[in-house]
């Protein structure tokens, strides 16, 4: 099969300048501004490559909405403040959500939508969608100050990461370089990690722009008042392991294949996110599983509500979305919740609850 036009300049990349890390290789995978992934296509829903909550149900960004109200009332209700999403998507999350957070007072006259998108193409999928007033941002770099509310759903999973082999009593960190007839193929260099070896094989992941973001989000909500609430799938405590992997048509297959092609994403360390949080001022709270945090806001009432103005048919897929949002096996516990707020904030709920 003939390479992609990303695949073509990578090639070229590491015929002038050797074998590129990881991290590299996923920004250009995902964020080149002529063939990354997420530059120039929809990805999401049944005719994308992959759907995340906000797609699956209505449900899942009004139960947020009600989060952000309550939030707001926490920051006193301010006549102004500063609704950010990081990774916004096609915009439904935060339609969803400002639906839902109608039941607040002031909060729809105080709000001014922030979203931090890159991609020309979801750019103008998000203005249809939401059809008001919207200011967007490359990064977080230009966020103005004040009151805020930060929302990052499936957002810090897409950031490169690094990866580091144990071999022989020193870790290696993994690279693309290129094979017999100039195919990529992973390889090994030699580097000094500040710990201890592992057992051979064991992988180590490292996302330093992960923890710079995040370091970041900590100082806005140390020098404003604020709170975030970050969502995604990963672990609660930093772990060994290899959780890169490549999606393609609803279907796993190799980070190598079709380089621009194909979304790529990573477990997020949500102990190193709630560290570096801390470490930007900011008070993180949890994480706790998706499932925890939907039923404590109310999922299964609002499902109920929702059936019974429904057809049997309509029912079923009610069903079906609450089972993959919150069920065990499923979206429940594989992701994780986090919020962070600024110092003298209260703990916002269902985080610290029995």
């Amino acid at each position: 099969m003939k390479p992609t036009p990303l695949e073509q300049i990578i090639v070229a990349m590491i015929r002038e300048d050797g074998p590129i890390p990881l991290d590299r290789y996923m920004a250009l995978c995902l964020g080149h501004p002529v063939h990354g992934y997420y530059m120039s296509r929809d990805p999401f829903g049944p005719e994308g490559d992959f759907i995340t909550a906000p797609e699956i149900s209505q449900i899942f960004g009004e139960l947020i909405g009600i989060w952000c109200a309550a939030a707001f009332q926490a920051l006193g209700a301010p006549d102004e403040f500063h609704l950010i999403e990081l990774g916004p998507g096609r915009g439904t999350l935060m339609s969803d959500m400002l639906r839902a957070s109608r039941v607040m007072p002031g909060f729809r006259d105080g709000v001014r939508i922030h979203l931090v998108e890159t991609s020309p193409a979801l750019r103008k999928l998000q203005a249809a969608r939401l059809g008001q007033t919207i200011t967007w941002h490359d990064s977080l770099a230009t966020l103005p100050d004040g009151p805020s509310i930060v929302i990052a759903n499936e957002f810090f999973d897409a950031l490169p990461i690094r990866q580091f082999e144990s071999r022989n009593g020193q870790w290696m960190e993994r690279r693309i370089g290129l094979g017999a007839d100039d195919r990529l193929v992973i390889g090994l260099s030699a580097q000094h990690l500040d710990r201890p070896p592992g057992t051979d094989g064991d992988i180590l992941e490292s996302a330093p722009l992960r923890d710079d973001i995040a370091r970041e989000l900590g100082s806005r909500l140390a020098a404003s008042p604020g709170v975030a609430l970050v969502i995604d799938y990963g672990h609660a405590a930093s772990a060994l392991g290899d959780t890169l992997q490549a999606v393609r048509r609803h279907k796993f297959c190799s980070i190598l294949d079709r380089p621009g092609e194909a979304d790529l994403t990573s477990h997020v360390d949500f102990e190193s996110l709630g560290n570096a949080l801390r470490q930007g001022g900011a008070l993180p709270h949890g994480p706790i599983t998706q499932r925890q945090f939907l039923l404590s806001m109310g999922l299964e009432a609002r499902a109920a509500l929702l059936t019974q103005k429904a057809k049997l048919p309509e029912r079923n897929v009610i069903g079906r979305a609450v089972e993959r949002l919150a069920g065990e096996n499923q979206m429940g516990n594989l992701f994780k919740v986090l919020a962070a707020t600024s110092p003298g904030l209260p703990t916002p709920y269902p985080f610290g609850s029995p």
